[in-house]
Formats: structure tokens, C-alpha cells, sequence
């Protein structure tokens, strides 16, 4: 049984919610978008075996968090904002929108939309990531050759250096 995971996603959270099929509402929760809210939100969703993540606006907003799913070896789907937004008039009655109903309007889009743009691995993003990396390993070698540089002078001065 697949069970799709509707996100409303923001710059710093993110709201899902969890259907089967039938779109019972299985779990729902507000999470924050650093590591340790990552890691609860994928904890969360890891109790179902076969699942597909939809997130609204994975060109925008959604960027950061799909990308990351991807990664992590996710089924990551994107719904236009468009489609959710008429979701939601037709399945609340209203237009009003808050982060939990913007959650279930995506998860309801995902699950009777048939074609919706699976996210792949963006190259460039892989490619900025390795050069980010290469430069954090650069500025840590450059710190530690400092230490150690000091390290040294130190032993040379009779008496240790001064403040």
C-alpha cells in the first residue's frame, strides 16, 4: 500500500500529512526544516514501507526539502501550486489557507493526479555541493596548519609566546 506524504513546505518548516489510498489521514506534523527536524520528519514517514513525498512548489520553495529527499533515496513528486490551491477550494469548501489544509490539498492532488513531474537529482546541485564541500575541507586544512604553525613558534620562543 502506497501512502503519499503532502507537504506544505516554508524556509524554516514544514507541514505534512500522511494518506493511504482510500486518503484516510494516517499522521500529520509540523517540522522544522534543520537537521534534527529532518530527521524526526523522515523518522516519522520511514513507519510506512512504500511511500511517495509530494511537495508543493519543488521548483521554489519546495527546492531545498526535495532535493534533500532525493538524496536520502526518497520518491519525491512535484504538485503545482495551481493544482493544490483547487484541491483545496473543492475539499474544504474554501479558499482559506493554513499550513494543514495546504498539506492535505497536496497529499489529495498527488493521489488523483496521474502525472505529476517526478523530482530527479539536479546536476548542478551535486555539483555545488562538492565544491562547497572541497571549500569547508580547504578552510579547516587552512586552519590547521595555522595550530600547528603556532604550535611550533611556540616551542621556539624560550618562555612561550604573549598574548
Amino acid at each position: 500500500m502506497t501512502v503519499i506524504i503532502g507537504m506544505d513546505p516554508h524556509k524554516r518548516s514544514a507541514t505534512i500529512e500522511i494518506i493511504d489510498p482510500a486518503g484516510t489521514v494516517l499522521a500529520t506534523g509540523r517540522y522544522d526544516t534543520d537537521n534534527t527536524g529532518y530527521t524526526e520528519m523522515l523518522t516519522t514517514a520511514q513507519r510506512f514501507t512504500d511511500r511517495t513525498w509530494a511537495i508543493e512548489c519543488c521548483d521554489g520553495i519546495g527546492r531545498h526539502l526535495a532535493h534533500r529527499l532525493v538524496h536520502d533515496g526518497e520518491t519525491v513528486v512535484d504538485v503545482p501550486t495551481k493544482l493544490s490551491a483547487q484541491v483545496r477550494v473543492f475539499a474544504t469548501g474554501n479558499g482559506r489557507k493554513t499550513d494543514p489544509v495546504d498539506a492535505h490539498s497536496v497529499a489529495l492532488a498527488a493521489l488523483h493526479a496521474p502525472n505529476l513531474r517526478r523530482v530527479q537529482a539536479d546536476p548542478e546541485l551535486i555539483a555545488l555541493g562538492l565544491l562547497a564541500d572541497r571549500r569547508d575541507g580547504l578552510g579547516h586544512a587552512r586552519t590547521d596548519t595555522l595550530n600547528r604553525l603556532h604550535r611550533i613558534l611556540l616551542e621556539l620562543i624560550p618562555g612561550g609566546a604573549r598574548r
